[in-house]
């Protein structure tokens, strides 16, 4: 059904669309999507890759801009994750509406039905939208912050659990918000739980002035204070509070994760591949109280208009993050 000339009139100019009609009726086609890709990777005018030079492109066929002073040709999609490619901007486009405004997200295959592409094209789609979801320039957590790992996939081997299993180790910092509530979180996947892959997780991801860290009696943490953290150790074996008690924050988050993998990807996930899918939880998790899901649709395109080019060959065999 075509949507009429009064209601395209009426959300031009918006920001980003607020339901699926106003989506269908803001990106028609391949040049609406251009468009929107120019206000949000030059939101002060078009700039200049080469030059650096702030100016008024000259426009000419399959959407190439030519800087009028140094005469480079480029286009909106150069320099990011969809650099040459080859399937239409508006596919790209509903990928990144339905990736955002699911409530639990969308496996490669429901993808795939969705749009009518290929399983290979949804898949490499999914994978590269999970490289733009993480913002280099991200603020570390901070305030009190809870941290520990949990076990993810796998199975158990030779009847060893926890920390010795054969599962993967997924490292979790959640932000506690006082008096209750939680604020962002971080996670990464480690080989083992040792104190040399704890550590760096802490240093990358937690800011060290003002912070108090939660963690239990593992002594991969011991280091914590040299790194200038405040540190706070529960040790569980001798707390009368059971683990989810004493630690409320990271069990709750490593039971949304584990439920959203089975659930949505029907635990179907290669631990080579594991930490994009923990950036695209962590992604929807820090954006959960967000007004409006079209606003978390503009924000990953956003992103995307500035995350640097991404091959399926980079992400095939596990994006190294």
């Amino acid at each position: 059904m075509s949507i009429g000339s009064n209601y395209t009139k009426l959300i031009a100019g918006k920001d980003y669309p607020r339901n699926y009609r106003e989506f269908v009726a803001m990106f028609p086609n391949n040049e609406a999507c251009v468009q929107y890709l120019e206000k949000l990777k030059w939101s002060n005018g078009f700039v200049c890759p080469k030059c650096q030079e702030s100016s008024n492109p000259w426009r000419h066929t399959r959407n190439r801009l030519v800087c009028p002073n140094c005469r480079n040709q480029t286009s909106v999609t150069t320099g990011t994750i969809l650099d040459k490619t080859r399937t239409p901007l508006t596919t790209w486009f509903d990928a990144a509406w339905h990736l955002t405004t699911s409530k639990n997200g969308m496996s490669a295959k429901t993808l795939e039905i969705t749009l009518g592409t290929s399983y290979r094209v949804a898949w490499t789609m999914l994978h590269r939208y999970r490289v733009a979801m993480v913002r280099t320039e991200r603020e570390k957590l901070s305030g009190i912050v809870e941290v520990d790992e949990t076990m993810i996939g796998g199975v158990e081997k030779e009847g060893k659990r926890g920390r010795g299993s054969q599962k993967s180790i997924v490292v979790i910092g959640v932000e506690l918000k006082e008096p209750k509530g939680f604020g962002r979180i971080r996670m990464r996947h480690i080989p083992d739980a040792s104190g040399s892959n704890l550590l760096p997780f802490i240093v990358d991801t937690i800011c060290p002035n003002e912070t108090e860290i939660r963690t239990d009696g593992w002594n991969g943490y011991n280091d914590l204070h040299k790194q200038g953290y405040t540190h706070k150790r529960t040790i569980l074996s001798g707390s009368d509070s059971p683990a989810h008690e004493s630690m409320p924050g990271v069990h709750q988050v490593a039971g949304l994760l584990k439920r959203w993998i089975l659930g949505t990807h029907q635990g179907s996930v290669l631990p080579i591949h594991l930490q994009s899918y923990l950036e695209e939880f962590t992604f929807r998790f820090n954006r959960r109280t967000s007004r409006n899901r079209g606003l978390v649709f503009r924000r990953l395109l956003e992103q995307a208009s500035r995350t640097e080019p991404v091959t399926e060959s980079d992400v095939i065999h596990g994006y190294e993050w």
